[in-house]
């Protein structure tokens, strides 16, 4: 069994330990989770992941539970299946989804998983990032991948609904170590039915379009939720690769102040030469260990370092060093 300390990393730590876990179909324990954060143990979402890669393992799991440190997992399956996962709170139901993609690589059968919680929440990726930033790149190297959103769940009832269906893939070599022009952006700026009076949809759409000098394409609707809220999500096209930046309204916060956190976020990356925002840097460390090739990310982050330690500890070579003002990740084309 592969034991690993997950006291200086977060969530993405465990989520990359449970995909490779699944897709070596190697039983793990890890120890000491998020024992550094300022809410160590394992959260709702966490759990969900677990409970989520274990269903697509048939993998036998022991102290998984909210608060805990420490938890097992023994996979006995190659991945595939249909089954639900309802993290219970409006904790991230696309942390559930991430966690689950990598699997594509191993799977026996297509994957259908649907997943209930948080949609559009803090901390974690909106879900139209992960359906216009993430999952576009991924499909560009062989991932075949649909995620379609039942209902949206913002905090704190959450009640939003995702369905994720991954079917068997073959990955070729992940080239985003270059960024070519920025072709276009995508604002897509969703509220609750119950802003609509406001025009709170419109307001950060247009106001994003406002604030960019590149051409924008912008979207503004609403839709019934458990919870009243908004999310504005940024998605720049640049032809091989992307970056993406979602940003949540707040009660008290104009819609432009929000388009303007976006956009000023966009401008940031913009001025580096890193080829993907810093959080696709850090989700695709997985994807570039197990495809081969390199990424280029605006730095290295203590997420950077703690995932790519989780990836080394499953045997695989990735090297991630500072270089030209940001950073690379590269790995060989063969393990």
């Amino acid at each position: 069994m592969l034991e690993l300390d997950g006291g200086a990393g977060g969530g993405q730590q465990v989520r990359t330990a449970l995909s490779l876990a699944a897709i070596e179909g190697r039983p793990i324990r890890v120890e000491n989770v998020r024992a550094e954060r300022p809410d160590p143990g394992l959260k709702a979402q966490h759990v969900a992941a677990v409970e989520a890669v274990a269903a697509a393992t048939e993998a036998t799991v022991e102290d998984v539970e909210v608060g805990g440190d420490a938890f097992t997992f023994e996979p006995t399956a190659a991945p595939g299946g249909e089954f639900a996962v309802d993290v219970g709170t409006a904790g991230s139901a696309t942390l559930v989804c991430d966690a689950l993609l990598p699997l594509a690589v191993a799977l026996r059968e297509p994957l259908t998983a649907r997943v209930t919680g948080g949609t559009d929440v803090k901390w974690s990726p909106m879900v139209d990032y992960l359906r216009h930033a993430k999952i576009p790149l991924l499909r560009a190297v062989g991932v075949d991948a649909d995620l379609a959103v039942e209902r949206r769940g913002f905090y704190p009832a959450g009640g939003g609904t995702l369905s994720l269906t991954v079917r068997p893939s073959s990955l070729s070599e992940l080239r985003l170590r270059e960024r070519g022009p920025v072709r276009g952006l995508s604002a897509r700026a969703v509220a609750a039915d119950s802003l609509e009076s406001a025009s709170v949809a419109e307001r950060m759409a247009a106001a994003a379009d406002d604030r960019t000098a590149v051409p924008t394409a912008t979207a503004a609707t609403y839709t019934e939720t458990a919870s009243p809220g908004a999310v504005l999500t940024l998605v720049a096209d640049c032809g091989d690769s992307r970056a993406g930046y979602g940003v949540l309204g707040e009660r008290g916060v104009p819609a432009e102040s929000v388009a303007e956190e976006a956009v000023e976020a966009f401008r940031e990356w913009r001025a580096t030469g890193a080829a993907v925002d810093e959080h696709l840097g850090d989700q695709l460390l997985p994807w570039v260990a197990l495809a081969g090739g390199a990424v280029r990310m605006p730095r290295v982050t203590d997420h950077v370092r703690t995932n790519a330690a989780v990836i080394r500890a499953f045997g695989y070579e990735l090297d991630v060093e500072e270089a030209d003002g940001g950073a690379v990740a590269s790995a060989p084309l063969e393990r």
